[in-house]
C-alpha cells in the first residue's frame, strides 16, 4: 500500500469510528398495553392468529415496532381490569388499547357502573400521560334499545376525555359475517381478527404517534 493510500485508509477509519461514537442509540420499541377481555386475548385461537400477534405483525409491515404488554384476560370485566391496572403500570406502557365492557354488558351491568370503572382505568393511565384507544362494544338486541343507547352514551362520554381516542364499536363490520366467527358466534376467528386489525390500524398508528417515550 502506498503512503498516500495508507493515510487515506487511516482517515476513513477514524471517520467511521467517530460516526459510530456519535450515532444516536436505537430507540426502544413503544410499549403498547392491551387491556381487554377474550377478544383481545385471542380466545380459541393459536397465539399467532390472536389479536395481539396480528396487530404486532401488521404494525411491523408498516415499519412500526412495538412491544406488546399483554393485559387481556378471557372473561375479564371492567371491574376486574380496574384492579389489575396499577400492577400493569409497572411495565411502563407508552400507549394503551382499552377493550372492555363486553362481559359487563352480558351481565346487564348498570351503565353508570361500567362508566365508573372505565373512568378509573383511564384515570390511572392519564396520570402517566399514556394515550388511550378506547374500544367500545354494543349490547345484544335482547337487552333492549334503551340499554344499548345508554351503553353507547357511556363510551361516547368516556371517549371525550383528553388523551382518549374512541373506536365506538370494536367489532363493527364483522357482526353480520358468521363466516368470520368461531362456532360460538361471539369470538372472531383468525379471519375476523385480521379484519378488525386492518380496520383499526390507522387509529393505532395515530395512538403510537402520541405515545409516551420511556
Amino acid at each position: 500500500m502506498t503512503p498516500r493510500r495508507k493515510i487515506l485508509g487511516l482517515a476513513m477509519g477514524a471517520l467511521s469510528a467517530g460516526l459510530l461514537r456519535i450515532a444516536p442509540a436505537r430507540a426502544e420499541p413503544i410499549r403498547l398495553l392491551i387491556l381487554g377481555d377474550s377478544i383481545t386475548a385471542g380466545f380459541g385461537l393459536p397465539p399467532e392468529d390472536g389479536f395481539q400477534a396480528q396487530l404486532k405483525a401488521a404494525l411491523a409491515a408498516r415499519h412500526r415496532t412495538v412491544a406488546i404488554i399483554d393485559g387481556a384476560a378471557t372473561g375479564d370485566t371492567a371491574a376486574n381490569a380496574r384492579r389489575r391496572v396499577p400492577g400493569l403500570l409497572a411495565t411502563r406502557p407508552g400507549a394503551a388499547i382499552v377493550q372492555l365492557g363486553g362481559n359487563d354488558i352480558s351481565h346487564a351491568i348498570p351503565p353508570k357502573e361500567l362508566e365508573e370503572h372505565l373512568r378509573v382505568i383511564i384515570g390511572y393511565l392519564q396520570t402517566r400521560h399514556i394515550p388511550v384507544l378506547l374500544a367500545g362494544t354494543v349490547p345484544r338486541a335482547e337487552l333492549g334499545a334503551d340499554y344499548a343507547a345508554a351503553i353507547k352514551a357511556v363510551y361516547a362520554r368516556v371517549g371525550q376525555q383528553p388523551g382518549v381516542m374512541l373506536d365506538p364499536w370494536f367489532r363493527v363490520g364483522i357482526a353480520a359475517e358468521p363466516a368470520i366467527y368461531l362456532p360460538d358466534g361471539i369470538h372472531p376467528n383468525a379471519k375476523g381478527v385480521r379484519f378488525i386489525v386492518a380496520r383499526i390500524l390507522p387509529m393505532v398508528e395515530r395512538l403510537l404517534d402520541q405515545a409516551v417515550t420511556q
